[in-house]
């Protein structure tokens, strides 16, 4: 029998999922599990049970098979018996502390925590002159107060004494699915003393070792996008049901797999993920840093690099709206059957493009330089005639505007102008968010066809690092394809230039001072800088 399908594990925020691709991108099965994101034992924390994850992942994988046995197939052999290879993509930053074993001594720290660990010994030495005379040094302070393992090893000095391997959520996986302190430099994203341009563990010299203090030894071997990082061990397979010896191939982290997922491989295709975190991707040979300091991500592609702008709270907004403005529709999607958010497309149809002026910038969770960590969230432009419904829109819009003027500052680093647009992400799935997309950008905006395009971008690293494609410029030909494209109207398109370049762009310069003031008087957000 062809082995001639490949297994890709997404370890989301609210899911994991287990999907089986074949070589043209089809999605064969899928298994979805909810899990919980995260629970809170202080304000601002957000931790979870490391063997969690492992236990929705095995449950993940093993109702694939007992789906193929309710269709008919004995016991899953069919599909398992055709498995090529695996991969395991998911999110970022989530960071795991175990011990020689490989047994966890913590709770997992996950991405959304937001804890800090403030009065740390700055960066010192040349670099530390460097970083004053450069204007970065409260950037470097607020990089290591946001440290996991700055908070870790303050605050549970005897769970970092007992640490033997210091690990992403991805590398904890990967050790539970093939007995290898191994990860794919591909999950590389946090904050670890990682040399983004070089790809590898930074060099002693490297000011991120100041920063970010940790022995060597902790750190785990890494291994390219489309290496192989081992093979599924027999106690792994009695978990999962994945066939042992089965080869574990290096993906790499959900926003870099939804990139070539999307079809994203060249420059001028830029990735806009409408998820918890909204962002703009796109792929480069050379490294730009997006923002100075701000180093590119690594890529699902080997040597390559995802230039990224984000905007942390993103499609939570939607979240928020619906909490907080959205009974009506939570009402009658539970008459219906149906998803609150499949009704809010009602409400953005109400309103003409521009929300009549209601404009807002999306900074509910301050940056780091791009806008600064005083920055807050504003809405300016409330008259009489407007409505939650104009309030909904102007959330879409923008979240929009906030990334077109992320692509801005991608062109302007990186030289490469970008010509169209690929959105991932629950958002995608409203006409009416990708309408506005496509109006507020001036591009054809295209949906992919299918909606798990982290699962087959780690899919397509399988592929690749199988050599079941030749390589990355036709797996992606062959295993991703664009949907619906949305073209841009030209006149919604001049009302949103109008919007976007005279008042969208103006407002945190002028609103900056009184952020500065908001965080003098009430102390939030707090500084971290010296």
């Amino acid at each position: 029998m062809s082995r001639d399908l490949i297994l890709a594990i997404d370890t989301g925020t609210q899911s994991v999922r287990a999907l089986v691709f074949d070589l043209r991108g089809n999605l064969i099965a899928k298994a979805r599990v909810p899990i919980e994101s995260y629970y809170s034992e202080q304000p601002g924390w957000a931790e979870q049970r490391p063997e969690y994850f492992w236990e929705s992942l095995a449950r993940a994988c093993q109702s694939l098979w007992e789906q193929e046995e309710a269709a008919g197939s004995p016991a899953g052999a069919g599909l398992r018996a055709r498995l090529a290879g695996v991969a395991l993509t998911g999110q970022r930053a989530t960071v795991v502390n175990v011990d020689r074993n490989g047994c966890p001594l913590r709770p997992a720290i996950v991405w959304l925590d937001q804890r800090r660990t403030l009065g740390q010994k700055p960066v010192g030495g040349w670099w530390g002159l460097a970083f004053r005379l450069g204007g970065v040094s409260d950037t470097v302070a607020y990089l290591q107060a946001e440290a996991e393992a700055n908070w870790i090893r303050l605050n549970q000095p005897e769970i970092w004494a007992q640490t033997y391997k210091y690990l992403y959520l991805s590398g904890y996986l990967t050790y539970r699915l093939c007995g290898r302190f191994v990860d794919s430099v591909g999950c590389q994203v946090g904050y670890m003393p990682f040399d983004y341009k070089g790809l590898r563990w930074a060099p002693k010299s490297d000011w991120k070792w100041q920063a970010v203090p940790m022995p060597d030894a902790v750190l785990v071997d890494l291994v390219p996008p489309t290496g192989r990082l081992g093979e599924i061990t027999p106690e792994a397979a009695e978990a999962t049901g994945i066939p042992a010896g089965l080869p574990l191939i290096a993906a790499a982290a959900d926003k870099a797999c939804e990139v070539i997922g999307t079809g994203c491989l060249a420059p001028h295709i830029g990735c806009l993920s409408y998820g918890t975190t909204a962002t703009i991707n796109t792929t480069h040979r050379k490294y730009v840093e997006p923002i100075p300091l701000i180093p590119p991500y690594p890529a699902a592609v080997p040597g390559a690099y995802s230039l990224e702008i984000q905007v942390f709270r993103g499609y939570w907004m939607v979240s928020w709206f619906k909490e907080q403005f959205g009974f009506p529709e939570q009402t009658l999607a539970a008459q219906m059957g149906v998803q609150a958010e499949d009704l809010f497309d009602r409400l953005v149809d109400q309103v003409p493009p521009g929300s009549m002026g209601l404009t807002l910038q999306p900074y509910w969770t301050p940056g780091l330089r791009s806008p600064g960590p005083e920055a807050k969230g504003a809405i300016i432009g409330f008259g009489d005639v407007h409505t939650r419904a104009h309030l909904y829109r102007a959330i879409l819009e923008g979240l929009a505007y906030a990334l077109r003027e992320g692509k801005d500052r991608i062109e302007q680093r990186s030289h490469v102008a970008v010509t169209e647009l690929r959105v991932s992400g629950g958002g995608s799935q409203s006409d009416s968010a990708m309408q506005l997309t496509a109006d507020i950008f001036g591009l054809p905006t295209a949906r992919p066809y299918l909606y798990e395009t982290s699962a087959l971008g780690a899919a397509i690293d399988a592929a690749v690092g199988l050599g079941l494609h030749a390589d990355f410029e036709t797996a992606v030909r062959e295993m991703t394809r664009v949907g619906t494209v949305f073209q841009p109207d030209p006149e919604r398109h001049k009302i949103y230039d109008g919007l976007y370049e005279r008042v969208y762009k103006q407002m945190y310069r002028r609103l900056k001072p009184l952020y500065e003031e908001i965080r003098e008087i009430t102390g939030y957000p707090g500084r971290v800088g010296r």
